[in-house]
């Protein structure tokens, strides 16, 4: 066959790429979620479901967070990795070339004379894309530049996970320490009763000293929630890429704890295809193993590559143009492997896709039964801290009146005070349930904070 006739084929059989056209597998998915309505919810990436707490302390910590914390801003770098590799490929990796000079100058020892020699050459060739290895280069790239956006969704989720339970839970024991100091309060009184009563006769030493320690037990707990209040600031410290002073100062003002704001839509299981960012970079992450399946199959093929050369040297010009083709021939072993290598990563990929749709469908459905279990029983405990509130006072009363011993007033007042505590963390858990539904229907993943996003 003549070399042109040669040509002429080649350039006629790639006129498409070789190797699979990626496209979304199908997955098996229900109508809806266990409990749930078939409603779908459209896309909520840009939803800012944290102003629904109706907090304005925590809308402004969001705000900023989301603009300087460091996860968010390295997952921003990282795009732009992603983007700069996609700029490598296409035309800028079929092309390459350059422009070289030189000028010598040389003389002798037994000469005065010199003589100077100057040349340069401009080099260049490109690939010619026949079987499309490099269209599926690009197209693995911006697969790749897909999955880091999406990653960097998946870092921002994260983040508001974590400070919305820093902030929660810094709320949270600040409420249990306003409680423990009523409860403080509330033993004072008893021990100034009992030594009253002891001092008519009416009580022993040990009833003063029972009542005594109970104080003391409660006084002893403040150290240990204002502890666990502090470090949950410094989390948010952190987290906001802050001093924590300014920002502990801020905290200490007080704000009521945070309640679980209305019904939160869940959609249908179809819905996270699109709305959770894991998923969507496990998706990504599919179709660039795909494309490189397509980059070890074109490594198979020959190809084709034109390259040129300008020259001056002496005074002399020089050209050179021609093809030149490429055939494997004894690597083919070593090609075919890469290609089946390939085409398993693409298998594992797709397993990983699927795993990530499983779970993040399990996600919604365990965060839906929690919110929903939570504000039961944070309502029930509510219910019955206010009972053990009611029974304390009439304790009080009666044990003033001297209708009950100290012993059933001391009884009352631990479950009182427990009873409160307990009911402060169910509410927390429940404000918290909230917020977990959200973010794993992947809610709020493109918001920036700002106003209008």
């Amino acid at each position: 066959m003549k070399p042109h006739s040669l040509l002429i084929g080649l350039l006629v059989a790639g006129c498409t790429a070789v190797g699979p056209d990626y496209q979304r597998p199908d997955v098996a998915l229900e109508t809806r979620f266990s409990g749930g309505n078939a409603e779908a919810i459209g896309a909520v990436a840009q939803q800012r479901w944290w102003l629904d707490y109706n907090d304005a302390t925590l809308s402004r910590l969001v705000t900023r967070g989301l603009a300087q914390n460091l996860d968010v801003m390295a997952a921003t770098e990282a795009i732009r990795e992603a983007q700069a590799n996609l700029r490598k490929t296409g035309v800028n990796s079929a092309l390459d070339g350059s422009l070289s000079g030189s000028a010598t100058v040389a003389g002798s020892d037994v000469s005065d004379s010199t003589s100077s020699t100057e040349s340069g050459e401009l080099g260049a060739s490109m690939v010619i894309d026949l079987f499309g290895g490099i269209r599926r280069e690009r197209e693995a790239a911006s697969a790749s530049l897909t999955a880091a956006r999406a990653d960097a969704e998946t870092v921002r989720l994260a983040w508001l996970a974590e400070l919305l339970a820093a902030y929660a839970d810094a709320r949270y024991y600040q409420q249990v320490l306003a409680l423990t100091r009523d409860t403080i309060s509330s033993r004072q009184e008893t021990v100034d009763i009992t030594r009253t009563q002891l001092d008519a006769g009416a009580a022993t030493e040990y009833e003063v000293a029972e009542a005594q320690a109970l104080l003391s037990t409660a006084r002893a707990s403040l150290p240990q929630y204002a502890a666990l209040f502090d470090a949950n600031v410094y989390a948010i410290a952190t987290l906001l890429n802050e001093p924590a002073d300014p920002i502990m100062a801020l905290m200490q003002k007080g704000a009521p704890q945070l309640s679980a704001p209305g019904a939160a839509a869940t959609g249908v299981p179809a819905d996270l295809l699109r709305n959770r960012p894991d998923v969507r970079s496990a998706e990504a992450d599919l179709a660039a193993a795909v494309a490189l399946v397509g980059v070890a199959e074109a490594a198979l093929y020959p190809s084709l590559s034109l390259s040129g050369s300008v020259g001056r040297s002496e005074g002399n010009d020089s050209w050179s143009f021609g093809p030149q083709v490429s055939l494997p021939v004894f690597n083919r072993g070593q090609l075919r492997a890469s290609r089946d290598a390939e085409i398993s990563g693409a298998k594992q990929a797709e397993i990983a896709w699927r795993g990530a749709v499983a779970s993040a469908v399990q996600d919604v459905q365990v965060a839906q039964s929690n919110l929903s279990r939570y504000r039961q029983r944070a309502a029930l405990l509510a219910t019955a801290a206010s009972d053990y509130s009611r029974a304390l006072t009439l304790a009080q009363q009666n044990y003033r009146s001297g209708a009950i011993t100290l012993l059933d007033l001391l009884e009352t007042d631990r479950n009182a005070a427990s009873a409160k505590i307990t009911a402060a963390a169910a509410s927390n858990d429940a404000a918290q349930a909230w917020a977990t539904l959200k973010i794993a229907t992947g809610a709020g993943a493109a918001a920036t904070g700002q106003t209008g996003g």
